[in-house]
């Protein structure tokens, strides 16, 4: 059985108006938000083979400190800039392309792609994956080449 676990990056700034959108930081929620929900899949047990993330600056800050109140070391992050902007059509392809001996991925990026993505993998619809949201999927498939419509179930939301 593999796992997907998707997340949306925490909450970015809008106060600098120079920034382009991918450079956009973490603000103040992002950056207390972020870490509680590290906290809380280190209490459910997640601990993912890899953890792929956008390299948009909100995304991958909110992947390293996932990394680092989850106890994972960063070498088991991978930075993806194909995620960026992605819909979920961009973001399976991403999957589909995975090494089958990885068994759970944890893949942080944007919305609407994510929340596109959850909807398109499981018959269970989510309106929309907050920021800092998460959403375990699992499928019982050995292959991520097989990851496709509704083949996955969701764990937890």
């Amino acid at each position: 059985m593999k796992k997907l676990i998707l997340v949306r990056h925490a909450k970015s700034s809008w106060k600098d108006p120079d920034l382009s959108d991918f450079e956009r930081p973490l603000n103040k929620r992002g950056k207390n938000d972020a870490p509680v929900m590290g906290k809380r899949l280190k209490k459910l047990g997640v601990k993912p083979d890899i953890i792929i993330s956008s390299t948009a600056v909100r995304a991958s800050s909110t992947a390293k400190i996932f990394c680092e109140e989850m106890g994972l070391p960063e070498e088991k992050l991978i930075f993806d800039r194909n995620l960026y902007a992605a819909g979920e059509d961009e973001m399976l392809k991403v999957l589909n392309s995975l090494d089958d001996k990885i068994k759970t991925v944890m893949l942080f990026a944007h919305n609407p792609g994510l929340t596109d993505l959850s909807n398109l993998l499981s018959d269970d619809f989510i309106d929309n994956i907050p920021t800092a949201g998460v959403v375990s999927l699992t499928f019982k498939e050995e292959s991520w080449s097989d990851l496709r419509s509704q083949c996955c179930n969701i764990e937890f939301f």
